[in-house]
């Protein structure tokens, strides 16, 4: 699986961007898809995931109610709705792939994820 993120850039706080990550290979829908993002001098940390069918996702805290992870299994592409955006929200976001089947995993630790993209920049604006 290669994954390509986009739709990064230069936003004022409280504002919106919508990350796209495209997949290529045949099994995407039997893969859960997370986000990561990482500043310099920073461990990459988990921001969220969604299940292979797309029922079930985990955020974590400090973006929840602000972020909103999806896809779209026809397209071989996730999302990343961000609202809301703060300046701590700057960051160059990644997102990752790890074959799951069908089984239920939702996974949130970057050691987890067998394939990455190769990030996008996001820039909050204060």
């Amino acid at each position: 699986v290669q994954l390509q993120a986009s739709g990064g850039g230069l936003v004022q706080a409280r504002g919106s961007l919508r990350l796209s990550c495209a997949a290529s290979g045949r099994t995407f829908s039997r893969h859960a898809m997370g986000w990561f993002r990482q500043v310099p001098g920073k461990e990459r940390e988990f921001v969220a995931a969604i299940a292979w069918s797309g029922g079930d996702t985990y955020y974590a805290d400090s973006v929840k109610g602000r972020f909103t992870i999806s896809r779209d299994n026809a397209k071989n592409t996730v999302y990343l709705q961000m609202n809301s955006l703060k300046p701590e929200d700057t960051a160059v976001y990644y997102c990752a792939a790890v074959y799951t089947g069908t089984y239920y995993s939702i996974p949130f630790v970057a050691a987890e994820y067998e394939y990455w993209g190769q990030g996008t920049l996001v820039t909050v604006s204060s």
